[in-house]
């Protein structure tokens, strides 16, 4: 558990509140963006009083706002409102490639896989692909937004993850839903965002099974988040009240990771 650090910011409420008016005026992927960048290092040594000069002051200032800027992004997060869609014509070719690591090193998937589930369910029974690909599907054509900076509109298919997370009986009152993938990558999302409309365990890119440089046997499609909170090559699903982290979560990088 990552114990969140308070300081006291005599302004805080107003912050909030005039940021909740600003991002409510930009356009998704500017919120996105925006979302990164909450404030500059010169604003938070101001409001906290801080040295800039002293690193234990700087670390604690910027988690301390990291999970400011986590409550202020759930807190604007509609998960009724859908992100844009486009047409198949305006999909990149070819969809990029992105991981930490380089294309030869993707991982080798097993012909038994099947998608382990654990924690906050009423059935933690593993899921072959064969059952995956037996429930009803959607496909939707939006873009993903790369915290580096680039975007990329791409095809994806899949089953929704709302269902699959009611078919398994997960507790929806739960406070996050987290993966582990063959690549030893990791993350984690709220709830809110697992059963959005379009948040989606990808089984296809453009009509064809999910090629392993885009996370076969399968990813999550959130368009509502950042890539980095896209996960590939997923193994485990898992429901729970407990702060699961990230990998780039624990370095550093926000966690709620999209608006």
């Amino acid at each position: 558990m990552i114990k969140k650090i308070k300081l006291f910011f005599p302004h805080e409420k107003e912050i909030i509140k005039d940021a909740g008016k600003l991002l409510s005026k930009l356009d998704m992927p500017s919120r996105r963006v925006f979302g990164t960048r909450a404030l500059s290092l010169g604003a938070l040594s101001m409001m906290s009083g801080c040295s800039l000069s002293d690193s234990d002051s700087v670390d604690t200032m910027l988690k301390t706002m990291s999970h400011l800027n986590d409550d202020l992004q759930g807190w604007l997060f509609d998960p009724q409102r859908l992100a844009p869609t486009y047409d198949e014509s305006m999909i990149t070719r070819p969809f990029p490639f992105n991981a930490f690591y380089g294309e030869q090193d993707i991982p080798q998937i097993d012909a038994d896989y099947a998608l382990a589930v654990s924690g906050l369910v009423r059935s933690p029974q593993p899921w072959t692909l064969a059952q995956l690909r037996s429930l009803p599907q959607a496909s939707q054509v939006t873009r993903h937004i790369c915290v580096e900076g680039w975007s990329a509109i791409g095809k994806w298919g899949g089953v929704p993850f709302s269902d699959f997370l009611r078919r398994i009986g997960a507790d929806t009152r739960a406070k996050y839903v987290g993966f582990r993938c063959a690549d030893d990558y990791f993350t984690s999302i709220d709830m809110a965002t697992a059963l959005h409309p379009q948040t989606l365990l990808a089984l296809t890119y453009d009509g064809q099974i999910l090629p392993p440089k885009y996370g076969y046997p399968m990813k999550l499609r959130m368009p509502t988040k950042l890539g980095y909170k896209n996960p590939k090559h997923i193994t485990e699903v898992f429901v729970t009240n407990r702060y699961p982290g990230g990998y780039w979560e624990d370095q550093g990088y926000n966690w709620f990771g999209g608006s």
